[in-house]
């Protein structure tokens, strides 16, 4: 599946998995809390124990909305530097699909990866800006009616691809030439 960074959250990517779909788009980018500091996969979690550990080997416990505190531990480590500025320590949020994301961020360094998105990507952006192209908003009111439109348009602008690829009726059958 062919698709901007809007398609990267962990919802999708498990919506993705699901149905076996390899995802070509490109991840959210890690800031990580201090410039030229340790990101959130820099961190070790161990889903199944319920701990996530610090570069510097400090483990702590997820809490079950995913929330990770190192606190006053931070003050001693003489990693806190490369990690964290906040006097009370790094926090980390772990998302339930964090895993996902992490083996997604993975592969998408991959340079074959980033070839065939490089490939597709103006492909895409194009298509979008096509859609939207005088139609920032929706323009009926009602759920059904936008849905009708949205169809309607995709399919005059597949069909205007199609015609640009060569589409054409040869012996009364339609080929791409």
């Amino acid at each position: 599946m062919l698709g901007d960074s809007a398609y990267a959250t962990g919802d999708m990517l498990h919506t993705l998995a699901g149905k076996k779909w390899t995802p070509l788009v490109k991840p959210w980018p890690l800031n990580p809390a201090v410039a030229g500091g340790f990101t959130v996969d820099d961190f070790t979690i161990d889903r199944p124990a319920g701990t996530a550990t610090c570069p510097a080997g400090i483990t702590r416990k997820i809490t079950s909305n995913g929330n990770v505190t190192y606190g006053i531990v931070c003050r001693e480590c003489p990693l806190a530097t490369r990690c964290t500025s906040s006097a009370r320590g790094r926090k980390l949020v772990i998302g339930e699909h964090d895993q996902l994301q992490r083996e997604h961020r993975k592969r998408a360094a991959d340079e074959g990866f980033q070839a065939l998105y490089r490939q597709h990507r103006p492909m895409v952006e194009r298509s979008i800006a096509w859609l939207t192209r005088g139609n920032r908003r929706v323009p009926y009111r009602g759920v059904d009616k936008n849905n009708n439109w949205l169809h309607h348009r995709v399919a005059g602008l597949n069909l205007r691809r199609l015609l640009a690829m060569g589409l054409k009726v040869e012996n009364g059958t339609w080929v791409l030439t």
